[in-house]
């Protein structure tokens, strides 16, 4: 990164971005972060800190239809001198491809997530060095199957043929910094095995040792989860490991829930 201390801001906080910052700042970067609770977007300090930033991160979503930080500070963020620009993006622009891998060559915009397809075309249209990451599921520490397990959440659901894609948080974060050192574009990021959620849910049971849950209808889940069942998409992440040269860490679910196993006992 030169002899330039790096200084990344990241517009929003979440679960992924603040296990990014965690790593980031152990290994001596300078990291700044917007939220609601100290640095909330329309501060005037976030233009002080696109100013000055080296790197510039939005995990953001969209609200109300529009993307806030594009709203706020698409023009700064056009003139800023970051010589980085990431936004975490969904597969879900994809929408249902019947099971079907997917690349970054696929149109977007047909599924059910039209105002995220339209913030992922605003970001890469943006500057010509923006890296976009389409995400599928992230599963981590805290936050996966084994944790619905144990709260007595986890579901099994009768959708015959779902499946879809997802990923360890902690290999987004080291694809996000891989992507330092790569070229821009549009990347998927995704593990190398697509499942059902149910045989997630049940090889989480076996670490546990718990009982599988009941299957219940797709008809019983939330209108927000219907939603997500009527969509099959199975996310091919060639230019991750091409452009980006990840070997990934979790290559496939079972490899990321023994981790998250490991790390949830320590």
């Amino acid at each position: 990164m030169g002899n330039i201390m790096p200084q990344l801001l990241i517009f929003g906080l979440g679960y992924t971005a603040s296990r990014l910052a965690v790593r980031l700042r152990a290994a001596g970067l300078q990291v700044t972060g917007t939220s609601r609770a100290t640095l909330p977007l329309g501060d005037p300090r976030v233009a002080a800190a696109v100013a000055s930033a080296t790197h510039i991160l939005s995990s953001v979503p969209p609200s109300e239809g529009a993307d806030p930080v594009l709203a706020l500070h698409a023009a700064a963020l056009r003139a800023a001198p970051a010589s980085w620009l990431g936004y975490l993006s969904s597969t879900g622009v994809y929408g249902d491809t019947g099971g079907a891998w997917v690349d970054e060559s696929a149109a977007i915009g047909t599924g059910r997530r039209d105002a995220r397809a339209a913030a992922d075309l605003a970001w890469a249209a943006l500057r010509p060095d923006v890296r976009v990451f389409r995400l599928p599921g992230i599963y981590g520490p805290g936050r996966s199957a084994l944790d619905r397990i144990r709260g007595g959440t986890a579901t099994r659901v009768d959708a015959p043929g779902q499946v879809f894609s997802r990923i360890h948080v902690d290999d987004i974060v080291a694809a996000v910094m891989a992507s330092f050192a790569a070229p821009p574009g549009i990347y998927n990021l995704a593990d190398g095995e697509p499942a059902t959620g149910n045989a997630v849910t049940e090889y989480a049971c076996d670490l546990l040792g718990q009982p599988y849950p009941a299957v219940v209808p797709v008809a019983a889940l939330s209108a927000m989860a219907q939603g997500f069942y009527t969509e099959r998409r199975r996310v091919a992440a060639t230019k991750m490991t091409r452009d980006l040269g990840l070997r990934l860490r979790y290559p496939d679910y079972r490899a990321g829930l023994r981790a998250c196993l490991t790390e949830d006992e320590a």
